[in-house]
């Protein structure tokens, strides 16, 4: 029997080290190194440190699995790659799951649907034109603050941070003063590895005093969205928390775990990557001034520079998923209760599927990027990130002549949800 490839201790651990993902070139050059292997090899586990896994890296293996929701479970291994020890915590802490949060992303058919449902609707696009006025105002104001600051800012400070964060506060119907509060907690749950974002002091913390910050920053949001709901319960209004805290299922209200799931899912998920693949653009657009000069001058390439920044960056940089039964995936053989890792950031950067991968091109097509997810589990919020991205950047044109960068640009350190933190640039008004 041919024994299966398997990561060398040093790329092993580089996969799952925060600051891999920091170094964006040298991650990318590990990734097309380790697909040239095979687009699935073995990631041996570290006694008393993390499991074993399988790495996948190739784009038809990610798709793949991504399109299975049968053969690939969200359950009962966590989604997220975690070590033992934050394992250990979150099962101590749930009373025996390894989902610290139990929302959309780590529920499996049948429920995963029925609760997928409860907003499905008020995600696409014929709802979300009820609320593009209030966006395009967000994003006015947004642009407002951002020239008043000039010339020289910090665009993930000044701007791809606080709007999408604005937007999905509105939509959860959280008040503006409680927006710090908001970013903090989610920060300390899904950029809880990078110093700079979360301000902890977590680079002197041992991984379990970690997973007791994340389980703070959980309980915390726990109880904010507890008022939040019974708040829409007694005065319902028509945002997307109204319909969580009085929706039902199979005949009952949403307990309370699973409701506080649900809040939590949208609250992180909704901002930190439309503000990483924001950030993305702009970046492209500083380095490129004819590109800048032709979506400019042509907004019909606007879609186009949308989705190229949403696959270029990638901000959810990981899923995990465990094998329900033995199955054989990249000429490779997986056993039921395998855990495996699906990397976007690999899959969206894979020669065989796009032309000069790391080139940002606005022209791009086809681009069946990963960045959202495939198949059952898609995004929920993908129609609202590209209406966000694409009213600011109508807004950003129509008032800016130029923009070219100030100083260099860096990214966080995180396995999970990454992109840029600090983004200097120089801005020229219209």
């Amino acid at each position: 029997m041919v024994s299966a490839p398997t990561l060398d201790a040093v790329n092993g651990r580089a996969v799952i080290d925060p600051a891999s993902y920091a170094d964006w070139d040298n991650l990318l050059d590990r990734f097309d190194s380790i697909r040239s292997l095979s687009p699935v090899v073995r990631v041996e586990g570290v006694e008393d440190v993390h499991r074993p896994f399988w790495l996948v890296t190739g784009y038809d293996e990610v798709m793949e699995v991504s399109k299975d929701n049968t053969t690939y479970l969200n359950n009962p291994q966590t989604v997220v790659f975690s070590l033992n020890e934050g394992i250990a915590f979150a099962k101590a802490m749930t009373g025996g799951s390894e989902h610290m949060v139990a929302s959309l992303v780590t529920f499996d058919a049948p429920i995963h649907m029925k609760y997928r449902k409860l907003t499905q609707e008020w995600f696409m696009p014929k709802n979300l034109k009820t609320i593009e006025d209030e966006i395009r105002a967000i994003a006015e104001r947004t642009v407002d603050r951002m020239l008043a600051a000039g010339p020289d800012i910090d665009f993930v400070k000044q701007v791809s941070g606080p709007y999408p964060l604005h937007v999905v506060m509105q939509i959860l119907g959280v008040p503006e003063e409680d927006e710090p509060r908001m970013l903090m907690l989610t920060q300390q749950m899904f950029g809880g590895q990078d110093e700079d974002l979360n301000r902890s002091g977590m680079a002197a913390m041992t991984p379990e005093q970690i997973t007791q910050l994340v389980a703070g920053a959980v309980k915390d949001f726990e109880a904010y969205f507890a008022g939040i709901t019974a708040e829409k319960r007694a005065n319902p209004t028509s945002d997307v928390a109204s319909t969580i805290a009085n929706s039902v299922v199979d005949g009952a209200p949403l307990n309370d775990r699973d409701m506080m799931g649900y809040y939590i899912i949208l609250a992180a998920a909704g901002h930190d990557t439309t503000s990483a693949s924001t950030a993305g653009a702009m970046m492209a657009l500083a380095h490129d001034p004819d590109q800048f000069a032709r979506v400019k001058a042509d907004r019909s390439l606007l879609a186009g520079i949308v989705e190229e920044a949403i696959r270029w960056t990638s901000p959810v940089q990981h899923f995990m998923r465990t094998v329900a039964e033995d199955t054989q995936l990249g000429g490779q053989d997986l056993k039921q209760g395998d855990w495996l890792m699906i990397n976007y950031v690999a899959a969206n950067h894979d020669p065989a599927q796009f032309d000069d991968p790391r080139r940002f091109d606005a022209a791009r097509s086809p681009n069946r990027h990963l960045a959202f997810g495939a198949g059952a589990h898609q995004c929920l919020g993908l129609h609202l990130a590209r209406m966000e991205m694409r009213m600011l950047f109508e807004v950003l044109l129509d008032r800016i002549e130029s923009v070219e960068p100030a100083g260099e640009a860096r990214r966080s350190t995180s396995t999970f949800v990454g992109g840029l933190k600090s983004l200097p640039l120089r801005i020229t008004p219209a």
